[in-house]
């Protein structure tokens, strides 16, 4: 098994369950999470530890370190986690987010350590 983790760029997720936007807003925050997740990927090629492409199956789990202690419901966390799965399907680490070729994990809330931060991680399996 291979281990990657991706820090996404935003203090905050850029989307939420709770959210109750225009369609057409909605759509452009899709596009921009799939799209830096992908380029976040292919950055990521050039480094020592890239992902690989193609990958059988991965196992997805999005970490939320929040700026303050308020209640947060991991839930909402879903819809950036489902963006980014499909960005890493761009990014051609898998050919699909059906749990065939990728697993899910609930997202996973961290307390407070003064560095708010996303972080994607996508485990391989080797074969």
């Amino acid at each position: 098994m291979s281990r990657h983790e991706i820090r996404l760029p935003w203090a905050t997720p850029p989307l939420s369950a709770n959210a109750r936007n225009h369609w057409r807003k909605q759509a452009a925050i899709v596009a921009n999470i799939r799209h830096t997740v992908a380029t976040l990927v292919n950055v990521r090629t050039f480094s020592a530890n890239p992902l690989p492409m193609r990958a059988e199956h991965v196992v997805v789990e999005l970490h939320y370190w929040p700026r303050d202690r308020r209640r947060r419901d991991a839930d909402n966390l879903f819809p950036t986690l489902k963006s980014a799965c499909d960005g890493l399907v761009d990014a051609r680490v898998v050919c699909d987010d059906t749990p065939q070729f990728m697993d899910k994990k609930m997202p996973i809330l961290h307390e407070p350590d003064g560095d708010p931060r996303l972080v994607l991680i996508v485990t391989t399996e080797e074969t």
